[in-house]
Order: C-alpha cells, then structure tokens, then sequence
C-alpha cells in the first residue's frame, strides 16, 4: 500500500502564490506516475498536473500552464506544487494521487490518493 498525506494548503489573494506538499510512505516503489488534481464545489475531479517518477518528465494541463509546476525529491518521496498567479478560479480542493504502470491523466487510473488539501483564492 502506499499513503499520501498532503500540506501546506490555504487562502491567498489573487496573484499570490502557494506550494503544497505531498508526501509518500509505504510501498512506493510500487509509484510510476505521480499527479495533482483538483475539484472545485459542485464540479468534477480535475487534472491540474502530472510526473513520471522514474524520467522526471512533467505534463500540465492548459488551464495552468506557465503558472503551476510539479517537482519531486529525488526518492520520490515528497511531490511538490508550486502555484504562482493564482486566479480565483483555481479555488479547490487540491489532491495528490499515485499510480502503477501508464495513465491517462484520469482520476480512475490512479489507485493511490491523498486526503485533500483546500486552496482559496479570494479576488
């Protein structure tokens, strides 16, 4: 099993910045791919950023492009969000996921979650 326990979640004016944390315990040997989502009230789970662990090679959805970035430690145990810019519509609840083997960014590929962490973004 693995678990993921996410932080460092909070409320920001617009144009601010926050950097969640995510860190991993357990088998995580058993981690390929590494991901951010996101879900706002009354919306649907949202990919916002994904890593493959062993390449370190990133993806980023359109609607953060440019403004979010994902990294990791080089044991792969902590992922990392850096928000920049932040718009009132990034307000949400942020998710760390895990997964085995290849994904297509979404949220039924990934088998490992955290609980959430809640970002605001006040205008």
């Amino acid at each position: 099993q693995v678990q993921l326990l996410e932080s460092g979640g909070g409320s920001v004016q617009a144009g601010g910045s926050l950097r969640l944390s995510c860190q991993a315990s357990g088998n995580t040997y058993r981690i390929d791919v590494m991901a951010w989502f996101r879900q706002a009230p009354g919306k649907e789970r949202e990919w916002v950023t994904g890593l493959n662990s062993f390449s370190g090679r990133t993806y980023v959805a359109d609607s953060v492009k440019g403004r979010f970035a994902i990294s990791q430690d080089g044991a792969k145990k902590t992922l990392y969000l850096q928000m920049n810019s932040l718009k009132p519509e990034d307000t949400a609840m942020y998710y760390c996921a895990a997964a085995a083997g290849v994904v297509s960014w979404v949220p039924a590929d990934f088998g490992y979650w955290g609980q959430g962490t809640q970002v605001t973004v006040s205008s």
